[in-house]
């Protein structure tokens, strides 16, 4: 089975990176075309990708698959109708390909430029969402870049379906089908052999859990952009508008809490907790969250707080739960979020704009916020329209990765018959 799909991999790489060159040359007219007939051909395979998708959802309800991983996986008209609107967005954002970062002269006349070009082939490996197929498809596609996707079990019927559709939209406009392939096994061993396959594939992004991250990051031989976890904290200073605070703790908290910038902790400065707390505990207790918290925190709530241990100011909960600690100053908030955080999204509440500079400087975060939910730490609410993940890493991307951060440069040197002494 291993050398078989070894094979498998082999063959889709080759033809990746043959797919690659031609998107390279190819104009923003026409990736634009095809992400219009990939648009148009998701629509008219709508029945299909439904049929395709109901096989899922009752494969996972079988497996027992949990809820909100049947969530995910699920789609409707509605949704597919959604997936066909986000592919045409990506017409309307700017083409980088091609667009000059720098240029200059040295003194010996050689004109050297700057240039946004395609990274070539990216592997990306990703759970449950059929979306991603799509929204990675014609990202990477806009970029001149090929792409092998690798999504899991819970749709794989969906993801080959919906990657099927992708393909048949750029072969009908000239540009390669093998331009976006996606792997037909959902073998585990494939994350290792793709991982491995750094002859065509340049880059790889793992889009799951942390156990699927670390796999993919212990096995790859090319970069990967990944982020492990969304322990994301808010704290409130002093100085905080304490009703704009609630508001903001309730939406980062019980909007999506399953999504990777929602909170899992708040902070709150001994000096107003108790002027805070109870009305913002009975407004999260209100939507169902089960508050984890210190001593203070308990002193001041009361036993329907559950004890807070060691472990909870590190855990991604993905659900209605958030952990509470009292923090005697800015600098022990930015200690603790610097201990015990994942360097997502993080914000403060304050009026105080000094207190304000200094949380945003000192939290070493892919996206800091001041007076605003850390929900909006992804890429359509950034304007980069659709997204292909958020990235913790520090090169060469950080936060939401959107086109840009799907290209790479290169260097163009024009002289006059200079050589070097």
């Amino acid at each position: 089975m291993t050398q078989r799909l070894t094979d498998v991999l082999e063959e889709i790489g080759r033809q990746a990176a043959g797919a690659s060159r031609e998107l390279a040359q190819a104009t923003t007219a026409q990736k634009n075309e095809a992400l219009l007939a990939i648009a148009r051909r998701i629509q008219q395979e709508t029945p299909a990708i439904l049929a395709a998708n109901e096989a899922d959802v009752r494969a996972g309800a079988e497996s027992g698959l949990n809820s909100a991983m049947l969530d995910r996986a699920r789609l409707d008209s509605k949704r597919i109708q959604s997936i066909a609107n986000s592919v045409r967005d990506v017409v309307q954002l700017p083409d980088p390909i091609g667009s000059v970062i720098a240029e200059w002269t040295r003194p010996n006349g050689l004109r050297i430029s700057k240039k946004r070009v395609p990274i070539g082939v990216i592997g990306i490996i990703y759970e449950s969402r059929p979306n991603v197929t799509t929204d990675a498809a014609s990202l990477c596609l806009k970029t001149g870049n090929a792409v092998i996707l690798r999504g899991g079990s819970e749709a794989i019927r969906s993801n080959t379906v919906l990657a099927e559709a992708v393909s048949h939209g750029c072969s009908e406009t000239g540009l390669p089908e093998t331009s976006v392939q996606i792997v037909p096994s959902t073998d585990r061993a494939a994350v290792t052999l793709m991982a491995q396959l750094d002859r065509y594939i340049h880059l790889i992004i793992p889009r799951g859990g942390r156990a699927l991250i670390e796999a993919v990051t212990a096995s790859a031989r090319m970069p990967v952009i990944k982020h492990y976890d969304g322990i994301c904290a808010l704290y409130v200073d002093p100085a905080a508008d304490l009703q704009m605070a609630e508001q903001i703790v309730v939406n980062a908290k019980c909007q999506r809490p399953s999504a990777c910038n929602s909170i899992e902790t708040m902070l709150v400065h001994e000096s107003v907790a108790h002027q805070f707390l109870p009305q913002c505990a009975a407004a999260l207790w209100e939507r169902g969250v089960e508050i984890r918290g210190d001593s203070m925190t308990q002193q001041i709530l009361g036993s329907r707080v559950v004890p807070a241990t060691e472990q909870d100011w590190r855990t991604e909960y993905l659900d209605l739960i958030l952990a509470v600690r009292m923090v005697r100053s800015l600098d022990e908030a930015i200690d603790h979020i610097d201990a015990h955080g994942s360097h997502h999204s993080d914000a403060i509440v304050t009026e105080d704009s000094a207190a304000a500079q200094k949380f945003l400087n000192g939290v070493d975060s892919a996206a800091v916020f001041w007076n605003a939910s850390p929900r909006f730490n992804d890429g359509g609410e950034f304007g980069f329209g659709a997204e292909i993940g958020i990235s913790t890493d520090r090169l060469h991307a950080r936060g939401p990765m959107g086109l840009e951060e799907l290209t790479s440069y290169k260097y163009l040197v024009e002289g006059d018959g200079q050589v070097r002494e």
